[in-house]
């Protein structure tokens, strides 16, 4: 019965590794991507390095690991030369992700806030968010991307009401419909 019991155990302890792996593969590639370096190109450039603050204007594309995004001027916090935050604005603001085996995510606004430590992306005025061909678009649209959750809100007004389009998965043929 001794056996039997360690044999479980090493089983159950098996399974409990197995399934924190899967649960942490998210994390760890978003982990990964925030040890990229961040590149950035712009028309002018303002350093200021007391308050951990520069500011980019004319054409700004910064690009991390996998993400992108385009605006017309950008404000980059950083502390202790760590990314910390991301403000965009820009007719309109462009943003660009691929993880490594997952879709692409697109999205637009004419303002974007970016919180690099918990990953959380805000696209705000007109915006909108795709992925896979899903679409969300609103005034507000927050995306968590550890846990890949995406919010979408109304103008305050009204006058931008949410809407979203999910596109139906394609099924292949099968043979008992007849079809090869």
């Amino acid at each position: 019965m001794h056996r039997l019991t360690e044999k479980a155990l090493r089983i159950s302890s098996g399974l409990l590794l197995a399934c924190t792996l899967l649960l942490a593969a998210p994390l760890l590639a978003a982990d990964k991507a925030q040890r990229e370096p961040v590149t950035i190109e712009a028309d002018s450039a303002v350093f200021d390095e007391r308050k951990g603050q520069s500011i980019y204007t004319g054409h700004v594309i910064i690009t991390q690991g996998g993400m992108q995004i385009h605006a017309d001027e950008v404000t980059v916090y950083t502390e202790e030369d760590e990314l910390k935050r991301i403000i965009a604005s820009g007719e309109p603001v462009h943003f660009r992700q691929q993880r490594e085996g997952e879709k692409e995510i697109h999205g637009e606004a004419r303002r974007l806030d970016y919180q690099a430590n918990d990953e959380h992306l805000l696209l705000q005025d007109q915006a909108w968010l795709t992925q896979d061909g899903n679409r969300f678009s609103g005034q507000r649209i927050e995306y968590d991307m550890l846990r890949e959750r995406v919010t979408a809100a109304q103008a305050e007004d009204g006058s931008q009401r949410v809407k979203v389009t999910i596109q139906p998965k394609t099924k292949s043929p099968s043979p008992e419909n007849g079809q090869p």
